[in-house]
């Protein structure tokens, strides 16, 4: 009879330390063969991560996070009472009218020689209106290229006058061979300010054709005057959060304008290609920024 009760309680045992074998095993594989571990990798017109795009285009590259340095050639642009904040991606760079501020950065010749180029960043400008008019204080500027002989910079990129929330107004003045001026326009563009945006601007050499994108969607083109390479003569440094005769002291011979102010907000992500990217690759930047990749 000791015999049997025995066995029976070896038997329970067994039983019991299987179950609990299995469980084990059950468990280790559900983790194993979890299903969002196999989910398909994101793509959008084959890209899987913004550094798939145009990588031996990239010229310049400034994400912002940790330091002020250009990604591409290991230089940092030059601090004026700016400070690292929350950005799009990351962290960015925040800007203060109030306490004007603003970044210069000495560009090299793989800038100011470009012949072809896009440039993009994210910006989230708040609205600024002192005076209550329903406008912004003053032009605000974005980023430019300076050139020290003129008013207007070889690249002039910012928010104009008269803008408001409902209707802001994006203007890029641009300089060929330091004579030659055009620019592009978007007008009554809703929800500019105290938000994430997204600006590129691209000029195909091929087709003398300068196109103007706001989150990814191509918002105007224009012919340029010229045909052929953009030349930017006598170029000075770029400057980020306002225009080139507002920074102390001045870019350019001119000294600053009433009708003109500096950024409050944050730019990020900026990046310089030395061709025109197409509309899929801009947009596939934006979407792929937009999931952190």
């Amino acid at each position: 009879m000791k015999n049997k009760i025995k066995n029976i309680n070896i038997s329970s045992a067994s039983g019991i330390y299987l179950i609990t074998a299995m469980a084990f095993f059950l468990s280790a594989c559900y983790e194993k063969f979890d299903p969002e571990s196999y989910q398909p990798v994101f793509t959008i017109s084959g890209y899987s991560a913004t550094d798939e795009i145009a990588p031996s285009n990239l010229v310049a590259y400034w994400s912002f996070d940790g330091d002020l340095n250009d990604i591409v050639s290991g230089n940092a642009a030059n601090n004026h009472e700016t400070t690292l904040v929350n950005g799009f991606k990351g962290q960015g760079v925040n800007f203060n009218a109030t306490n004007p501020s603003w970044l210069t950065y000495e560009a090299g010749g793989e800038i100011t020689g470009l012949e072809s180029f896009t440039i993009l960043f994210w910006v989230n400008p708040a609205f600024v209106d002192n005076d209550a008019s329903n406008g912004v204080d003053g032009i605000i500027g974005l980023v430019g290229l300076s050139n020290p002989d003129r008013f207007w910079g070889n690249i002039e990129w910012f928010i104009e006058n008269n803008s408001n929330p409902e209707g802001a107004i994006v203007k890029v003045i641009l300089t060929h061979n330091n004579e030659t001026e055009t620019d592009i326009v978007v007008s009554n563009y809703a929800g500019l300010f105290d938000n994430w945006t997204n600006h590129a601007l691209t000029y195909d050499a091929g087709t003398a054709t300068l196109s103007y994108y706001i989150n990814g969607s191509r918002l105007a083109t224009k012919t340029t005057p010229w045909t052929g390479p953009i030349a930017f003569a006598n170029s000075g440094p770029m400057v980020f959060g306002t225009a080139q005769f507002q920074t102390t002291p001045s870019l350019t011979n001119h000294g600053p304008e009433d009708w003109a102010s500096h950024l409050t907000g944050a730019i990020d992500e900026v990046r310089i290609y030395n061709t025109a990217l197409s509309q899929d690759d801009i947009n596939a930047l934006v979407v792929l920024q937009g999931k952190g990749k």
